[in-house]
């Protein structure tokens, strides 16, 4: 029998809240994050909105030596763990150094240290650039900060998969706690809102250029044209069951399923993969379609991604089987930091017996799915389905299930 691996702490950081609390208050009361970007002046560019994540002050929550070689990505991530930690009722001091570890996802790196060091490379010289640009724009850095702050020396890593990596991540702190290792903080934080991230970003093609933030992302939606990007995410405390409850820890509930698959070569006429990654989690998590009480959506409000997404659930669900959310409309896409906060959702969900909505989306009947929207929906939640894509290609889908 494999290990049961569980959540037993949560740290946000979100466009609709900074704290856990916060974020799932607003998420479901359907209170959106979205809004003009602030972090650079985005007049020049066509596509000026985003998700920033409100009242971070990095010099209110860490030592000033660490503001110096750390990205806002990163101090993010560094926070969201601290709260996470607490969260769980765990002191790193008190636990050997070898049995913790951290799994994070990243999908750019630290994307605003680098374009500043950048600047100065160009404008004054090489002298002025910062010795901590040599990894303070690196994908693994929230895994490698995180670490150091804590003390954790076990078992670590970075997942770059875009969307998709936050439950790749997962995945592989799971994989770790049931090889023995006692504690793994794992999950995501992304941010790349400034101009070479953003350029970047407008370089793929799917962002949404209206100027209305209640209809620029629209998932499922006649309307859909694209997707607002976000910053933020949630980081997890991940630990083995039975050792949690021998401390009498609080238990989210269990990281119960995850499947993983990669799309064909376009123009190659086979289907595209996410179908057989959502039936791989549940066929991991031992569950069957009818046990899922909701679908936390990747939702790319790009009308062919739409489609591919709500064909392979209604595949495996039926029609209008079973209920569907994209909370990520209320934060824009956070990228690496999505799916975990979706994860951390449906943590929340099955804890508080309540479904949030997908925020000013008109569910285009075609697509035949029983999409929550307009406001919160009552309802037992025992188990969830979380579904996250990254672009080129990357399925990656997850079962989080209530632990008696």
């Amino acid at each position: 029998m494999t290990t049961p691996v569980v959540v037993t702490g949560l740290g946000v950081a979100a466009p609709n809240g900074l704290g856990t609390k916060d974020f799932w208050t607003a998420a479901v009361q359907g209170e959106s994050g979205i809004g003009p970007v602030t972090r650079f002046v985005p007049d020049q560019y066509p596509a000026r909105l985003a998700g920033e994540v409100p009242g971070f002050v990095a010099e209110d929550h860490l030592p000033g030596r660490l503001l110096p070689q750390t990205d806002h990505m990163t101090r993010l991530a560094l926070v969201a763990t601290d709260w996470a930690l607490e969260d769980a009722g765990v002191d790193p001091k008190e636990l050997p150094a070898y049995g913790m570890g951290v799994v994070t996802a990243s999908s750019s790196g630290g994307f605003e240290f680098g374009q500043n060091e950048l600047q100065k490379l160009w404008s004054k010289g090489g002298q002025y650039v910062s010795a901590y640009q040599s990894f303070a724009w690196f994908y693994a850095v929230n895994t490698g900060q995180i670490s150091i702050r804590n003390g954790m020396k076990g078992p670590s890593g970075v997942v770059v998969s875009d969307q998709a990596g936050g439950l790749d991540a997962l995945a592989q702190a799971r994989r770790q706690i049931r090889k023995g290792t006692q504690l793994i903080v794992s999950g995501a934080v992304d941010a790349s809102i400034c101009p070479w991230g953003w350029v970047a970003q407008l370089a793929g093609g799917r962002l949404s250029t209206r100027d209305d933030a209640e209809s620029a992302y629209l998932p499922f939606d006649p309307r859909a044209a694209g997707h607002v990007p976000g910053e933020g995410g949630a980081i997890l405390i991940l630990e083995d069951l039975a050792a949690a409850r021998a401390r009498n820890a609080r238990v989210y509930g269990e990281i119960a399923g995850y499947g993983a698959t990669f799309d064909p070569r376009p123009g190659s006429g086979r289907e595209p993969g996410l179908r057989q990654a959502i039936r791989a989690a549940l066929a991991d998590a031992g569950l069957e379609p009818g046990d899922i009480d909701v679908v936390f959506a990747d939702a790319a409000a790009v009308p062919e991604l739409d489609r591919v997404e709500a064909d392979a659930l209604t595949e495996v669900f039926g029609p209008r089987g079973v209920p569907v959310t994209a909370p990520k409309t209320m934060t824009g896409r956070l990228y690496s930091g999505a799916a975990p906060l979706d994860v951390a959702a449906a943590l929340l969900a099955i804890q508080d017996g309540v479904i949030p909505p997908t925020t000013h989306v008109e569910a285009a009947a075609e697509y035949q799915l029983d999409l929550v929207t307009g406001t919160a929906r009552p309802a037992p939640v025992r188990a969830a389905l979380v579904v996250a894509r990254g672009h080129g290609g990357f399925n990656s889908a997850a079962v989080v299930r209530a632990v008696d």
